[in-house]
């Protein structure tokens, strides 16, 4: 089935088991992430390490997601999107166990990347199949779903982190609560994801790849999405990465008050990412982006340099319910950009995603070294602003208008 039916309505059939499917792979991009911000510091210090190098992992995972998701662009072209689905759910799972028993920091950050690679592989073949099945007025709220599963994993993650963390140390949530799930998404995807026949794949030809990147990258309106893309996932990670070490050290709160915490941030999160498609459908898709990427950007900018630790909390839960309505919004918009390279544009978008974390990570780790947790807010802040005004002033929904 050509990608571009999608508008005209013409719909292959799926199972029960099709949106599961996509949203356990999806739940199995996340729980790594959960490990590295809730543990920081103790995997830190296991390594002789302090907070702002430890976070660099999640710098070189970035990275090698931005890579991964690139070459993913070209991967969709020829493969069929249900394979490198699973394919990427196979290497989540090498990349956790091996973080789990990993002896030394080097091999812990080379099973990180392995991570990023993997989960780059997972993210934008989830969104993509939800568009090459689903009519244009349901792919909102699916994708609303998606991020909310995601976030989910936090309210879920977080105790059993704790708990396990308690019982034997950073390690073994790694291998009991996140070994298990990309396990579980293999089996699922295989049984409940719809077979791909060879009339659905798209030419392999040198000249296909090469226009599925000329196809993005020269729409101007794709590149303000991508951009925005970026600097949006660089701001989040003042709170997705850096938030608990915050409240721990700066507060001095407990491991136990941190993951109530965590636990309240990603549930303000699944409520942005749940009634994001109720604006998306009365305001569209551009406004709703631009308007909670400001609002996210804002509330980011303050949590960190307030002195009172509620408010404080209050703004992180408000930042991070804005940033819930972007990710589903933004993702929403991303989507409909170029609807015959879908799966290319969805592809960058994830690498616009990693190479954002990387950036986020990396300049949130550098302020956080030369100037302490104060500054992180304000520097990443700052990006969610400049993301608002980037897909104010350049993105259009081609939904909506005449392309």
């Amino acid at each position: 089935m050509d990608e571009e039916s999608n508008q005209n309505g013409e719909k292959s059939s799926v199972g029960r088991l099709f949106l599961p499917s996509l949203a356990v792979s999806y739940f199995a991009t996340t729980p790594s992430r959960i490990i590295m911000s809730l543990l920081l510091i103790e995997i830190g210090l296991t390594f002789g390490l302090p907070v702002g190098v430890t976070g660099q992992v999640g710098t070189a995972g970035s990275i090698a997601a931005f890579v991964s998701a690139l070459l993913m662009g070209m991967f969709s072209v020829r493969f069929k999107h249900k394979s490198l689905l699973m394919t990427g759910l196979l290497l989540l799972s090498v990349a956790i166990l091996g973080r789990g028993l990993a002896s030394n920091f080097i091999l812990f950050l080379m099973f990180s990347v392995l991570g990023g690679l993997g989960g780059a592989m997972v993210t934008p073949m989830t969104t993509t199949l939800v568009a090459k099945h689903l009519p244009l007025q349901k792919r909102a709220s699916v994708i609303g779903l998606l991020m909310a599963t995601g976030s989910v994993a936090y309210v879920i993650g977080a105790p059993v982190i704790r708990f396990t963390c308690d019982v034997g140390g950073w390690r073994l949530p790694f291998l009991v609560y996140a070994l298990p799930v990309p396990i579980l998404s293999l089996l699922l995807a295989f049984k409940g994801l719809p077979s791909e026949s060879e009339s659905e794949q798209k030419p392999s030809s040198r000249g296909s790849l090469i226009d599925g990147f000329k196809g993005v990258l020269s729409n101007r309106s794709a590149d303000a999405c991508l951009v925005g893309s970026t600097l949006s996932s660089a701001s989040w990670a003042g709170i997705g990465l850096y938030a608990i070490s915050f409240y721990r050290q700066q507060f001095l709160v407990s491991k136990g008050m941190a993951t109530y915490l965590m636990i309240g941030a990603a549930m303000s999160y699944t409520l942005g990412a749940l009634i994001s498609s109720r604006f998306v459908n009365k305001l569209g898709r551009r406004p709703v982006t631009y308007l909670s990427a400001l609002m996210a950007g804002i509330f980011i900018f303050s949590f960190t340099i307030v002195p009172n630790l509620w408010i404080s909390v209050a703004l992180a839960l408000t930042g991070s319910l804005f940033s819930g309505i972007r990710s589903t919004a933004g993702v929403s918009l991303t989507i409909e950009q170029v609807p015959r390279y879908r799966g290319t544009m969805m592809s960058i978008n994830s690498a616009s995603a990693s190479m954002g974390s990387a950036l986020g990570s990396g300049l949130g780790g550098l302020a956080l070294l030369m100037y302490g947790y104060q500054a992180v807010g304000p520097t990443l802040g700052l990006l969610g602003i400049a993301s608002a005004i980037i897909v104010y002033l350049i993105a259009v929904d081609p939904t909506q208008v005449p392309i």
